[in-house]
Order: C-alpha cells, then structure tokens, then sequence
C-alpha cells in the first residue's frame, strides 16, 4: 500500500512537471512568433530628403562664405516669389507626435507617419512605466502612439492577437499590421523598433 501510495505521487509530481515544461514553451514559441526580426537599415524616403538637402544647404553656406559679413543686411529680393522644394514641403506637412486615446479614425495618421497602438491596463505596472515615459518625453514628429485599453478593446485584441498587456501594434492607415511587439520600455525603445 505504501509502495502504491509513493508511485501515485511521483506520478503526480511527475505529470505536473510535464504540463508546467509545456506552458512555459507554449509561452516562450507564442513570444517567438509575435517577436518580427529586425529589419537591415535600408534608405528611406526621409533619408533621402536629408541627402538631398545636404547639397543646397553646403551651396548656400558657401555662397554666404563669398558674400562677406553683411550678407544678412543685403535687401535682397531673392527669397520672395520662391516655391518651396517639394523637401522642404514634405518637412512643413510632417505630423507633430502625438500621444492620445485610441480612435479608429486617427488611424488615417499613418498617412503622414507612423501610427503605433499601445495595448496597456491601468492594474499593469510595466504599461504604467511606459505611459510615464512616454508622457514625459517629446513624442517625435510623424509619430502617433494609440493608447488602446487592454481590458476593454476585446475586438482590437482579437483582430491583432494580443494575448497580454503591453504589446505594440505599428499599423498602416486601414489599420493592418505592420509589425508587433512586446514590452518596449521606453518610448526610445519604440522609435528604435520604427
């Protein structure tokens, strides 16, 4: 009886064993999945506008060089009538960043720059660190961060799959996914994820 009663248990503590290995890799691969490779830096449109913007700038500079110290107080009619560059336009319509409540029809930002949702809950510590962080900061222009309620948003977190707090969306403008993540720290950590 007493043999008995000892194998029931080391099969017990056995079986518990295998279910608890068993959830922390169904975590662990469901984290895998989520986590999208880091893309290899590659040129963007706003890095080319700053190349290309190198070159007048150094003109310019260069011109100044040659015009002596008064250059300023020449009343010089050159600069009126001109048309911007369509650079110096796309700099002048850039979003300011923002971070605000979630609602479908900000998705359409993500026409001017990126559109980030942050799935946070108000019991969860982690989302309370970054909501800190990010209100504390500047959020960089062409940025919108959605703060997206975690324990209400049901529809959201099944069109995105988000299985717990503190997870980040990037969408495009009809709300498809770009990428996600979890667990960026700070908002520097979501800029260096864009």
């Amino acid at each position: 009886m007493k043999n008995q009663r000892g194998n029931t248990i080391l099969i017990v503590v056995a079986v518990v064993g295998v279910i608890a290995i068993a959830i922390g890799l169904a975590f662990f691969s469901q984290n895998q999945m989520t986590a999208e490779p880091t893309p290899t830096p590659t040129a963007t449109p706003s890095d080319t506008m700053m190349k290309d913007e190198a070159t007048p700038t150094e003109a310019m500079m260069k011109d100044d060089e040659n015009a002596g110290d008064d250059s300023m107080m020449n009343d010089d009619d050159s600069m009126t009538g001109e048309t911007p560059t369509p650079t110096e336009t796309a700099m002048m319509q850039s979003s300011k960043g923002t971070y605000e409540d979630y609602d479908e029809s900000k998705l359409a930002k993500a026409n001017d720059g990126d559109v980030v949702l942050f799935f946070k809950a108000n019991w969860c510590p982690t989302c309370q660190a970054l909501d800190a962080d990010i209100s504390m900061h500047e959020v960089p222009d062409g940025l919108t961060i959605l703060k997206v309620d975690y324990d209400t948003e049901t529809a959201l977190k099944q069109k995105y799959g988000i299985t717990y707090q503190h997870t980040l969306v990037q969408v495009d403008a009809d709300g498809n996914m770009i990428q996600k993540w979890a667990g960026s720290p700070t908002l520097q950590s979501i800029v260096e994820k864009l």
